[in-house]
């Protein structure tokens, strides 16, 4: 919940000055009211505009909440769905976001898809199955073509304004873990060809050694992504 639709769009020129990689594929994430501002401010920019949630219905007496044929009827193709302060501050749960998963896919918008234990999960020894049941639970039962309109972000939340740090070996141990479910279900073509993207408060002083790591396919940017400057460091940071 940042920006102004002037300082969305500000900030969307600002990241287009910048002398990004091409061979990274750019995000940005506006609030929903500023989509539209967004869409228009990255045309023939080759950034894409992202919502950061959906209701997991078509239409119907839901007040205050925003449907898949209203993202894509202002030309957004992509959403993120089950972020981390959707599933602590809203209730999200892997059940509902299995439903907003189906609608999404049926709708034909591609997912950008949250998961991660929280810190007790974490100091419990239990954050690999807490991952796995998220995963299993929201999209274990698609067919492998629907993972291809899949991108995976892994969020450990226990990393995220707590004052504890991830380490980057940390984050391929999980990277590897996830990557190896999918292939164990789905098959190892299946499997490399999703993207993994990590987003544990991600910046520029770190971002070159996590996106160095083996199974670490991008970032899921938060703070940082607010000030172009930094945004475009961490775009750059891959090898």
């Amino acid at each position: 919940m940042n920006n102004t639709e002037s300082e969305t769009t500000q900030l969307i020129d600002e990241i287009k000055q910048q002398d990004l990689k091409s061979d990274v594929e750019v995000f940005v994430a506006p609030s929903f009211v500023n989509l539209s501002a967004a869409v228009k401010a990255t045309k023939y920019s080759g950034i894409h505009v992202a919502a950061q949630n959906m209701h997991q219905l078509s239409s119907g007496a839901f007040t205050g909440e925003i449907s898949s044929a209203m993202l894509l009827d202002i030309g957004v193709q992509h959403v993120i769905l089950g972020h981390s302060e959707r599933r602590a501050y809203f209730g999200e749960t892997d059940e509902l976001l299995k439903e907003k998963v189906q609608a999404a896919l049926q709708a034909g918008l591609y997912i950008i898809f949250c998961f991660g234990e929280q810190l007790e999960e974490r100091k419990s020894e239990i954050h690999f199955e807490v991952v796995k049941q998220q995963l299993f639970t929201a999209l274990f039962d698609l067919d492998v073509a629907q993972w291809q309109q899949i991108v995976l972000a892994y969020e450990p939340v226990w990393a995220i304004g707590t004052g504890e740090t991830a380490l980057p070996a940390q984050a391929q141990e999980m990277h590897a873990f996830i990557r190896s479910l999918i292939s164990e279900n789905y098959g190892r073509t299946c499997a490399d060809a999703v993207s993994i993207l990590y987003g544990g408060s991600v910046k520029p002083a770190n971002s070159t050694e996590i996106f160095a790591q083996t199974d670490v396919d991008g970032g899921l940017i938060g703070g940082a992504s607010l000030k172009a400057e930094d945004f475009a460091a961490i775009v750059n940071g891959f090898y």
